[in-house]
């Protein structure tokens, strides 16, 4: 015989399988990277007491300002993130939850990955120096450029290493600093001919820079929105889709030009 159960009790029945799941959600891992702003380093100085851009075959300039690379720091592809961990970081400005698979897309083991983010920082690398000298008109076989930069991984300091050779080589092509004395951090890819490509966390990245006493930052003009989603106060963006119109930007920055803006 059916027994008609009172509403009260047919709501109480129905939310408990609801109330399992979340309980289960509470203890399981789920598959996103916890992510906040990281460390920078200027390209035009030492790494551990190394230059980070060494250059021979071609006289080189002393230079003044800095042209600092950002980057993010972000849970390991085996960290065990829970929801807790979510909630917290999702109402912090600091901090950025990400899908596990958009940071580490390879996938594979923590060694297996980071080979992977130094493969890709080795032909990032080689880009900026290509790019950097095809820009200058230089051959690349009469002129040697090192990289060295430890414990940082992934393509996205192309630009400011290719921004680095040419600040060390040309300047701003008139006898002064790229730079102009300032500051100047960012990010971005950097292909041989000089396209830059978009990268990510950026509104992190813009928080790194300030901290450490960036007051303007290149950004690959894609990327404009998520740049000013949590945008210091202070900083000053500049979009920029390749090599030759980052240097464009930072000539007219400095000599009173008309600089382009997000």
């Amino acid at each position: 015989m059916l027994t008609r159960l009172s509403r009260p009790r047919t709501l109480a029945l129905c939310a408990l399988p609801v109330l399992a799941l979340f309980g289960v959600a509470a203890f399981a891992p789920l598959p996103f990277t916890l992510a906040q702003p990281g460390t920078t380093a200027n390209v035009l100085g030492d790494d551990h007491g190394t230059p980070v851009i060494s250059i021979t075959g071609t006289p080189t300039r002393p230079t003044k300002g800095q042209l600092r690379m950002t980057t993010i720091v972000a849970t390991g592809p085996t960290a065990d993130v829970g929801i807790g961990d979510v909630i917290d970081s999702w109402f912090r400005t600091d901090r950025a939850v990400l899908p596990r698979e958009s940071v580490y897309p390879t996938g594979g083991s923590e060694k297996e990955i980071e080979k992977h983010n130094l493969d890709d920082m080795v032909k990032s690398q080689d880009s900026a120096v290509d790019a950097a000298l095809n820009y200058l008109g230089k051959k690349p076989g009469s002129v040697d450029v090192t990289l060295h930069l430890a414990d940082v991984g992934g393509p996205s300091a192309g630009l400011f290493f290719a921004l680095g050779v040419v600040d060390k080589l040309d300047g701003d092509g008139s006898g002064g600093d790229l730079t102009g004395g300032r500051t100047i951090a960012g990010t971005g890819t950097i292909q041989a001919d000089g396209e830059v490509g978009a990268v990510g966390g950026v509104s992190l990245k813009t928080q790194a820079a300030r901290r450490d006493g960036a007051s303007v930052f290149l950004v690959p003009k894609a990327e404009c929105k998520e740049a000013h989603a949590e945008l210091p106060d202070g900083l000053r963006l500049i979009p920029v889709t390749t090599l030759k119109g980052a240097v464009s930007s930072l000539r007219a920055l400095d000599h009173g030009g008309k600089v382009p803006s997000c």
